[in-house]
């Protein structure tokens, strides 16, 4: 929240989102990346396997890309489908998370 002690102490030497903050953006995006139909009741099940493998600094542009990585069968007409995230901070190489969303 400091941003001048940021810049001394801070290792990226900037203020930076927290990791919540930046897993949250995607609930946001999802909409705009995915459609579905041909169901009565969707439920959020839960994430697997969240990384923060590079920060978001203060006021940066992220975007979000998903990929449907399984869907299976669970019975009683239920389904269970992951999709992977990856955020991206505009300028930066490596993303600044990835996390996989599982939905019922």
């Amino acid at each position: 929240m400091d941003v001048e002690r940021a810049k001394k102490e801070s290792p990226f030497g900037t203020t930076i989102a927290h990791g919540n903050l930046t897993l949250s953006l995607i609930d946001g995006m999802r909409k705009d990346l995915l459609a579905s139909s041909g169901f009565k009741l969707g439920v959020n099940y839960g994430w697997n396997k969240v990384r923060f493998p590079a920060p978001v600094p203060a006021g940066s542009r992220v975007r979000a890309t998903a990929e449907v990585v399984s869907i299976d069968e669970l019975g009683d007409g239920w389904f269970q489908q992951v999709t992977r995230f990856t955020l991206e901070v505009e300028g930066n190489e490596k993303p600044c998370c990835v996390a996989d969303s599982v939905g019922r």
